[in-house]
Order: C-alpha cells, then sequence, then structure tokens
C-alpha cells in the first residue's frame, strides 16, 4: 500500500535532511533513498543550509575560516534542519551550537559574535514603527518632568541589544563588519552593542551594561521613572539622561505607546 501523502513529504523531507533520515527509514523510502539521484539532491539541501549560514553568520565565518565554519554548520544542520522557507531567518541557534560544539572550544567568545550576526538579521527583519521624537519628548522634560517618568517606553521592533561581561564582541565583530584593521591592540573586557534599524537599514554602535539594563526594563513594561530606578539599582553610576539620549539618537524607542 503505498504511503499517505503527509507520511512521504515528511519522510521525504527527513531523508533529505543533511545526515539523512532518523532512525530505521519504511521500506518505500529506502528503496528511494537508494537510487544513484537521491544523493544529489541530499547534497542539494545540505548547501543550501551551509550557504544559509555563511550569509547569516559571515562575521564568525570569517573569524574561523572555511573548513571550521563549514564543520559547524553542517553538523547544526543535521540536528536543526531549516523550519521556515525564509533562509534569511536560519539559523537561530547557531551562537549556542557554537558554544557546544568541541572544536570551538578554544575560542569563548565566538558565540557572542554570532549572537551579533543573529541580531543583525533580526533588526533587518523586524517590522517597522515610528521612532520616538526626541525632541518632543525633551519639551515634554522641560514643562513637566514627573510626566516624562510616567512614559511607556519601549524598544524599537528593529532594536536590539547585547552585554557580554567577560569578552571584547562588539569590536572583533565591528571590525570585520567594517573590514577594520583586525590586528590592531585590544583591550581584553567586556563590551556591548546597540543595533537599531532608523533609516531601513541597520547601524550598530557601544553599548554599556547599563545602556543594556535600560533597554531590558523598558522591555519589560515599566513605566521610564521605574525602568529608570531599576536601572541605577543595578548600575549607581550611570548617566542617564546620557543613556536615554544616545538611546534615542539611535532610534532604539519607539513612539508608538505615548
Amino acid at each position: 500500500m503505498p504511503p499517505r501523502l503527509s507520511h512521504f513529504q515528511d519522510g521525504l523531507a527527513g531523508a533529505l535532511r543533511p545526515g539523512g533520515a532518523i532512525g530505521r527509514p519504511p521500506a518505500w523510502l529506502a528503496a528511494l533513498a537508494t537510487q544513484p539521484g537521491f544523493a544529489v539532491y541530499r547534497n542539494t539541501v545540505a548547501q543550501g543550509c551551509l550557504d544559509a549560514l555563511r550569509a547569516n553568520y559571515p562575521t564568525v565565518h570569517q573569524l574561523v575560516g572555511d573548513d571550521c565554519f563549514d564543520g559547524a554548520a553542517l553538523a547544526f544542520a543535521r540536528r536543526h534542519p531549516p523550519q521556515d522557507g525564509r533562509l534569511l531567518l536560519y539559523g537561530a541557534g547557531f551562537a549556542a551550537h557554537l558554544a557546544r560544539w568541541r572544536p570551538t572550544a578554544g575560542l569563548p567568545y565566538l558565540p557572542g559574535v554570532a549572537r551579533l550576526d543573529r541580531l543583525w538579521s533580526e533588526s533587518h527583519c523586524a517590522a517597522d514603527a515610528p521612532v520616538a521624537d526626541a525632541a518632543a519628548l525633551a519639551a515634554l522634560a522641560a514643562r513637566a518632568p514627573e510626566a516624562l517618568g510616567r512614559l511607556h517606553l519601549r524598544p524599537h521592533p528593529a532594536a536590539r541589544w547585547l552585554w557580554c561581561a567577560a569578552h571584547p564582541v562588539y569590536t572583533l565583530w565591528r571590525r570585520h563588519r567594517e573590514a577594520l584593521p583586525v590586528d590592531a591592540p585590544l583591550a581584553w573586557r567586556g563590551e556591548g552593542a546597540l543595533l537599531t534599524r532608523p533609516e531601513a537599514a541597520v547601524r550598530w554602535c557601544a553599548l554599556d551594561a547599563a545602556g543594556a539594563t535600560l533597554l531590558a526594563q523598558c522591555a519589560r513594561g515599566p513605566c521610564l521613572g521605574q525602568a529608570a530606578g531599576a536601572t541605577l539599582a543595578a548600575h549607581p553610576d550611570a548617566a542617564l539622561d546620557t543613556l536615554l539620549a544616545q538611546l534615542l539618537r539611535a532610534g532604539a524607542l519607539s513612539s508608538s505607546t505615548y
């Protein structure tokens, strides 16, 4: 009896994934997979996964080279085949995979760099929304300072941020993204980054730990005054006015909620 269409589709998709089907395939699928031309289709699928990961993680690729990257990418693809036809979004767990993959264990900064590559893709694909009007907020602060603290500002849908306490991942990532000298002196300390898309193009800048905390607090939903208080509790020396100005200038906050 021939397989049902859904069984055929699921079985064929599993057999085409890098590394082949998981478990023992049914007889009809085993017969199909032994055809000489089947390997061509399987290799095409594997190459598609590899090409997508190379495109989505260009900084990681540059840092480790073809052989290391391809090995990591194919190992990832075997366990995590694409679930979405939009391959620009493929590889959400690649940074965590690199943290566990034995050949890259000596590169503890690599997962952080991979996360920045991923944040670029997420920022690029995020929804549009109006950015907060810095002039309007400044006027409100001058007219009624207490009203500013009651506002519920939210991170813009395209805003992404990362703080890495142990490694200078932003400098490493930025040097490769901007084709800067990669052998320049580097202070080995924690760094953060902010990625935004204010004018249809992803932009990035450095972000300190307090800035990352303020954004995370705003994302949780409290008013600006409460978010600021929580940020100061974690970072007593933070200059909140400077941080807020940086976030507004970068387009990291949305005006759709006030």
